[in-house]
């Protein structure tokens, strides 16, 4: 059914006002699936409104530790995690990276936010997005925690992943997927942890419209430019493309639960 598939895209963003609709149209004919991700209360019902409307769009549902200034509050919520469009809790984490003033406040904060949002992707037992920059040892600890209690209940994928192979391999253990986007076309930091995890691990993603992927780069990004980050892979790999797509898809109708994908 679907020849490549973005695992993050924010196509609610005032970047697409213009051309939203069109974009989306476009993404039809060339067989592209998007999941768009929220990252507070307003973004995720208007993700869930986009998946609604097309039939090639999915949604998550959740609080940013940065982006989103709210309370993780279950009731703002439970009306879309039953949605059959849902297919994560997320984008959810922490970001150590930029902090304010208040440093261990805001840290204690953000954490509070994720291990709520990690007990309500386990209640409803849909696969979590993570947000994590400067904060792997913490998020592995947190994960590792919760795994004890949530077992297989508890999974995910790290989104735009900028770990090293050894903090690769401890979310692999947990059963987490990685994923890599546009920035794996102009800078090879990431080159090791592609080429040596198990493909069947990896997911692509763009984070639209946030870092195009060469020869976009410095423009908006879109769902439309994965075919530039699968390419890329697939070159890091030594493997042929068609390969990469075929497993990329099937990673991610089993993390997902989008088994018409396979279709």
């Amino acid at each position: 059914m679907y020849k490549y598939f973005d695992t993050h895209a924010h196509l609610y963003m005032k970047d697409y006002d213009e051309d939203r609709e069109e974009l989306i149209k476009n993404l039809q004919e060339e067989s592209i699936g998007v999941i768009v991700v929220g990252v507070d209360k307003k973004t995720s019902f208007e993700a869930v409104a986009l998946a609604d409307k097309h039939k090639n769009v999915f949604a998550t549902i959740g609080y940013h530790p940065q982006d989103s200034k709210e309370e993780f509050k279950e009731d703002d919520l439970v009306e879309l995690i039953k949605n059959p469009n849902v297919v994560a809790v997320g984008e959810c984490g922490l970001e150590f990276f930029r902090l304010g003033s208040d440093e261990e406040g805001e840290k204690k904060k953000q954490i509070d936010l994720f291990k709520k949002q990690i007990d309500f992707a386990v209640k409803y037992e849909k696969p979590l997005v993570i947000h994590c920059r400067e904060a792997h040892s913490e998020v592995l600890e947190i994960l590792k925690e919760k795994k004890v209690l949530a077992g297989k209940k508890l999974r995910g994928v790290i989104h735009f992943f900028s770990g090293d192979l050894n903090m690769a391999n401890q979310y692999l253990d947990l059963g987490f997927y990685l994923s890599f986007g546009g920035v794996l076309t102009f800078t090879g930091n990431y080159d090791e942890v592609v080429k040596f995890i198990p493909l069947e691990k990896i997911l692509p993603e763009t984070d639209a419209p946030f870092v195009a992927p060469v020869p976009y780069r410095g423009q908006r990004n879109s769902p439309l430019y994965i075919k530039e980050v699968v390419k890329k892979m697939a070159e890091i790999r030594q493997i042929d493309v068609e390969e990469a797509k075929k497993v990329l898809i099937q990673n991610i109708a089993t993390i997902f639960s989008l088994k018409d994908l396979l279709i």
